[in-house]
């Protein structure tokens, strides 16, 4: 079976891409097939995979082809499989907004794609979006990357009130899997206290694995590659090993409710 799980936070710059880029990578590496889908128009998912941002292999063309629905995947440089976004996205958006059923555009091209994959993974905008609103009704699980930074608990608060929205009314089976605290800072007395008060609020939710700060991360994809191929001993790419470890040990609780 496959499951989808979208990567998501509705304030930009909070290390989803990352997350998104870096888990499809070290799930691959782990002998899971894997397929990363970019719903971003920003398509910063796809640049961080080596693919060029106008590329005719997109998104857009996979929503308005109803043949061919494999010649619009493309295998990353981390390995897995993508389907690249590129500015049209946006264009797609407006022409899915006047159509019936428009939460659910997604989700029925979603049944066309080959049945080989063990996780798709939607890599959502940082706005709460049409887009972003069909890749989480599309989904069986989500996982939030949360900066530790101030005002983050604030917005993550806001997700979640939405989160409860889609699962009323378009999406029950919806749960989150996890939230990931990211861009850490341990000389910073501000990363640490963020730190604590999610895990007070947020109890079990929160993974063990903390993102730091990290000059190779951020470096990775200007070079079209996950920090796990651009550095594998660097913090960065430790945090997201064992972060992947953590996601892998969920397998038994989340794939058996999917």
């Amino acid at each position: 079976m496959t499951i989808r799980v979208a990567v998501t936070n509705q304030k930009g710059g909070v290390g989803k891409t990352t997350t998104a880029v870096n888990l499809a990578a070290s799930l691959t590496k782990a002998n899971r097939n894997v397929l990363l889908i970019d719903i971003d128009p920003q398509g910063n998912a796809s640049s961080a995979a080596g693919i060029k941002k106008n590329s005719e292999s997109s998104l857009y063309e996979f929503f308005n082809e109803e043949e061919q629905i494999e010649s619009f995947i493309i295998k990353a440089s981390g390995g897995y499989d993508i389907i690249p976004a590129n500015n049209n996205l946006v264009a797609a958006e407006k022409i899915i907004e006047k159509t019936e059923n428009r939460e659910k555009y997604f989700s029925a091209h979603l049944k066309k794609l080959p049945k080989k994959y063990d996780y798709i993974l939607i890599d959502c905008p940082p706005s709460l979006s049409l887009l972003t609103i069909m890749a989480l009704v599309a989904s069986n699980s989500l996982i939030v990357p949360l900066q530790t930074e101030f005002f983050a608990l604030e917005g993550v608060t806001q997700l979640i009130k939405t989160i409860e929205r889609i699962k009323s009314n378009l999406n029950p089976e919806l749960v989150i899997r996890g939230i990931l605290l990211t861009m850490y800072d341990k000389r910073n007395k501000l990363s640490s206290q963020v730190e604590k008060e999610a895990r007070d609020y947020f109890k079990e939710q929160v993974y063990e694995t903390i993102v730091p700060r990290n000059v190779r991360l951020s470096e990775a994809p200007s070079h079209g590659i996950p920090v796990l191929i651009y550095d594998k001993t660097c913090p960065g790419s430790k945090s997201y090993f064992s972060f992947t470890e953590e996601f892998l040990n969920q397998e038994n609780k989340f794939e058996s409710a999917a």
